[in-house]
């Protein structure tokens, strides 16, 4: 059932990205910031985590997941750290998933075959 709302909710989510670029000028890195801004807004009111807590990674993985979790960070670390946490939070609970995204990049890109679209 875990799978089955995970599945669910990152589709739905992946299907609002796909309409915003099928129905409308906007480009693909503005939808980007669109959703990671999304996310960070929905997170810090509060909005986000039950979704999280219902779907798991279907809510984490897409890109208002990385919104959450920087929002959340944030939070944390102000309660934790003061004014110093606005700066450190955000960074500090996404780090580990930026470190593996450049990581599996660069390899990657070792991997394959660079080129021009065409």
């Amino acid at each position: 059932m875990d799978i089955l709302r995970a599945f669910l909710v990152g589709g739905v989510i992946c299907i609002v990205g796909q309409l915003l670029m099928d129905l409308t000028k906007l480009t693909p890195a503005r939808i980007l910031v669109a959703f990671v801004t999304g996310g960070v807004i929905l997170g810090a009111l509060g909005v986000y985590e039950p979704l999280v807590n219902w779907a798991g990674a279907g809510a984490t993985v897409p890109l208002t997941g990385f919104g959450y979790l920087l929002a959340k960070g944030t939070k944390e670390a102000i309660q934790q750290q003061g004014a110093v946490g606005i700066f450190t939070g955000g960074l500090t609970a996404c780090s580990a998933g930026v470190a593996a995204a450049v990581a599996f990049g660069y390899l990657a890109a070792l991997i394959s075959k660079p080129g021009d679209k065409s």
